[in-house]
């Protein structure tokens, strides 16, 4: 894995809710610093964590697959991603600004 922004996201693995249902209850009690969404999420999940990021002032990233998200934390595949820890959402937030 090459990618600056998914290697943080595999050293913040213990900063990070993952699934769907998990990362809903996480946004919901205010514990969320930054959102991750699966570019081949589905209109049903991306219109629920859009409203949702854009409710609660959460920073978005739309960049990744379901497939590489999941490979940065171990997994096959996961479409959602909370980032708890805000020092490392910050990092991954100008990982990406440096990319564009």
């Amino acid at each position: 894995m090459s990618d600056k922004v998914l290697n943080l996201v595999g050293l913040a693995h213990s900063k990070t809710v993952c699934g769907a249902q998990a990362a809903e209850q996480q946004i919901k009690k205010n514990g969320a610093a930054l959102l991750f969404l699966a570019s081949d999420s589905g209109p049903t999940n991306e219109e629920r964590y859009v409203r949702f990021g854009t409710r609660k002032h959460i920073d978005m990233i739309r960049t990744y697959s379901k497939e590489q998200l999941g490979l940065a934390l171990g997994r096959s595949q996961t479409a959602v991603i909370v980032v708890t820890d805000k020092g490392f959402a910050e990092a991954m937030i100008k990982a990406v600004q440096e990319m564009e």
